[in-house]
């Protein structure tokens, strides 16, 4: 049986290629032993193809599909040179290759407006492009292109701005782009891209909290947390306000703790928060009181704790507490009650000897009281040098008479006796306050002096043991031991007094020591 020459197109009638990929046109032929096929484009336009033809079929390969074979290709078939068949398919073109790009303004500040981009490259044809952009669940554009006429790709781009906020963070910013064609099988019609967002924003609502609170009792822990909405995360100095308007710069985190409050811990701390995108800065300060029971923190004497008689003495005590100590300074005694010489100082011009010795500071508040000593060391030379003879009553020759120098000084003074030798010149005898003369004769007699003396000075007193003469007769001057006590400065020499005493009665080896004419200084 003999075929009918046939011949048909693939795909038959109409095909939709998109721009950029391979299409291939193929013409079959059956009933026909040797076939000639030949392929042109209705409107002679150049087939922008390669033709290849086999002993049944023919092939017109488009790679790749460009704007130019948006044509109607006919494929005419000779079969033996005497029957000719034709037939025609049309090629359609589109181009919709990928999905949206989606460029959204770097930075993004929350209050600020914001641009967001949406791209749809090489689309054709463009007119029955379609744009919809949302952010989140919410419709922020839509956009169709109904009037493009282009005869080529394009790129086409939807922009909208809009004010982020904080809560936007996490949304998603998203394009849905469409290429509806009526009547047409393409895949994809419809493409679509999504970003996050990331709002920066801040800082705002920086605030501190205190822990355990803005009142501490010394000796308390104190933490201070510094809270901010910020994105990014803001950096936070702490920092505190000093005297004259002065800050202390302290630690670099949202923590600022300190393990034992002191006094001088009270004060107004700052948290300062800086956004470093936003280039925003915020603050936050609370005020920190720390109270408890006074500490002494100054108790000192100038110009030194020991000082020579005459200089110019001052003493100060300072206390810190909250609320504010009072501050009694005195010198302490066996006096129960000590009266203060003024709140926190003393001053003593030309100190004397007699302001030396232990000074306290009493500190007091609601909560508790505080007390330090110091002593004030007071230099001087020898004072109130004093010869006292024992016995005072009469003495017989050969008994043992006692005579006792006191000084007083700082330091104690060193004490030492000297007698007049018949030349007038003194003699070193003895170097001690106590000087005792042991079965007393008349070689025993004479002028005896008590020298006292420190480093800053010295000081003299003397004494007198004379006899006037030894007669048996009566009516005759009787001889008496006499002891006299005289005052001798540094600079005035002791006097030589001689007494005559008269007796009628006849007193053997008597001698008498005048209590009366012995001088006390």
């Amino acid at each position: 049986v003999v075929k009918a020459f046939e011949m048909k197109i693939i795909p038959a009638e109409r095909i939709m290629a998109q721009i950029g990929d391979t299409l291939i046109l193929t013409c079959n032929t059956t009933g026909c032993a040797s076939p000639s096929f030949s392929w042109r484009t209705q409107m002679d336009s150049p087939l922008g193809g390669k033709v290849s033809s086999y002993r049944t079929h023919s092939t017109l390969t488009m790679n790749p599909v460009s704007i130019v074979n948006s044509h109607s290709y006919l494929c005419t078939v000779m079969c033996d040179d005497r029957e000719k068949k034709e037939k025609s398919v049309k090629v359609e073109l589109y181009s919709f290759p990928s999905d949206p790009v989606i460029e959204i303004s770097p930075s993004l500040v929350a209050g600020e407006p914001a641009t967001v981009t949406c791209k749809i490259p090489d689309v054709y044809p463009s007119d029955h492009l379609e744009v919809v952009l949302k952010k989140g669940e919410h419709v922020l554009r839509e956009e169709g292109f109904l009037e493009g006429d282009s005869t080529n790709t394009e790129t086409k781009t939807v922009t909208h701005t809009f004010l982020p906020t904080a809560e936007d963070i996490g949304k998603e910013i998203t394009c849905v782009a469409r290429l509806p064609i009526a009547d047409t099988d393409f895949e994809p019609k419809e493409r679509t891209s999504s970003q996050k967002l990331n709002a920066n924003f801040g800082p705002h609502s920086t605030v501190i909290t205190a822990s355990p609170g803005k009142l501490l009792m010394e000796g308390d822990s104190l933490n201070l947390t510094c809270v901010t909405q910020s994105n990014p995360p803001a950096k936070i100095v702490w920092s505190k306000y000093l005297a004259e308007e002065s800050i202390q710069h302290l630690i670099k985190n949202n923590v600022f703790s300190i393990p034992h409050v002191h006094f001088n811990d009270s004060g107004q701390y700052i948290c300062e928060v800086i956004n470093l995108v936003t280039n925003k800065t915020e603050k936050a300060t609370v005020d920190i009181t720390i109270q408890g029971a006074p500490v002494i923190t100054k108790l000192s004497i100038e110009p030194s704790t020991t000082v020579q008689e005459g200089e110019n003495v001052s003493i100060q005590c300072s206390a810190e507490s909250n609320p504010s100590p009072k501050i009694i300074l005195r010198k302490k005694s066996d006096n129960a009650d000590m009266r203060p010489y003024s709140a926190s100082s003393i001053l003593l011009p030309s100190v004397m000897f007699q302001n030396g010795g232990d000074y306290e500071c009493l500190a007091e508040n609601k909560f508790g009281k505080s007390k330090r000593e110091i002593t004030l060391n007071v230099k001087y030379g020898p004072k109130n040098t004093m010869i006292t003879v024992v016995p005072t009553a009469a003495l017989k020759e050969g008994e043992t008479v006692t005579m006792k120098c006191t000084s007083s000084g700082n330091p104690a003074p060193v004490i030492f006796w000297k007698k007049k030798k018949a030349t007038g010149e003194s003699e070193k005898i003895y170097k001690n306050a106590t000087l005792t003369i042991w079965n007393l004769k008349s070689q025993d007699l004479g002028l005896y002096e008590c020298e006292a003396y420190n480093q800053f000075g010295k000081e003299e007193k003397a004494v007198k043991l004379y006899v006037q003469g030894l007669l048996e007769e009566p009516d005759q001057t009787i001889p008496l031991i006499v002891a006299f006590s005289s005052v001798a400065a540094v600079a005035i020499p002791a006097a030589a007094i001689l007494i005559y005493v008269s007796r009628q009665a006849k007193i053997n080896g008597s001698y008498s020591l005048v209590k009366a004419l012995r001088l006390k200084v």
